[in-house]
């Protein structure tokens, strides 16, 4: 699961990107000073920073330098948002701009291109004796080739991104099919338990009572 450092001092606004960064399969922690971040980065790597610029302790600017050495992709979101602050934050080796306010769709775009533009985009996910390659799209269970449709994978890999978290239908089925959700279930329930039947994964995939469905693992 790759990682994400989101260092923001207004809380709203981290724990909104906290929650749409983690509802994308993305493992996130949150800085709210320069300082706790800078302390969060001497620890741990991780694939990806969001940073604000006009932080508490030590502003984003300086604390981008204290990242450069690690190779690790930085997207500023920042409410400076005038042509020479984005000059500047680009020549300092931000990878992207992004200024407040923004919306959310964008900066999950924003952060899918800078992970593909650095090769991090998750190519294997691996759960018990289950194994998926997303860029094959293949699917082995104890090394045997399990034969999935499009729309099985696609869900196979939304469950398992978010394994152990309760997932609406409606989520499910507009992240899937890519279209809205309109109350019609069958689709969807039949796809499940297609998943269950050929992985032998009835009891891992649970039915979540006037919700949808979660994956234990």
């Amino acid at each position: 699961m790759l990682k994400v450092l989101i260092v923001e001092d207004e809380h709203a606004i981290a724990n909104l990107i906290y929650v749409n960064l983690t509802n994308e399969g993305y493992n996130c922690k949150c800085a709210y000073d320069g300082k706790a971040a800078a302390d969060l980065i001497e620890k741990e790597q991780y694939d990806l920073v969001l940073l604000d610029i006009m932080l508490p302790e030590i502003d984003g600017y300086e604390l981008l330098e204290y990242i450069k050495p690690d190779a690790t992709p930085v997207i500023f979101i920042t409410a400076k948002g005038s042509v020479n602050d984005r000059i500047k934050g680009l020549k300092l080796g931000a990878d992207d701009y992004l200024v407040k306010p923004f919306q959310i769709g964008e900066l999950l775009a924003r952060v899918e291109a800078v992970m593909r533009r650095y090769g991090k985009s998750e190519k294997q996910l691996v759960i018990a004796d289950v194994t998926i390659d997303t860029n094959s799209r293949m699917v082995t269970k104890n090394g045997v080739n399990i034969d999935l449709t499009v729309k099985e994978f696609d869900l196979l890999v939304e469950l398992v991104r978010n394994k152990n978290v309760a997932l609406y239908r409606s989520r499910l089925y507009e992240k899937v099919w890519n279209e809205d959700f309109f109350g019609e279930t069958r689709t969807l329930d039949s796809h499940i338990q297609r998943l269950r039947k050929k992985l032998g994964w009835e009891e891992q995939i649970k039915t979540v009572f006037r919700i949808g469905y979660r994956l234990e693992g």
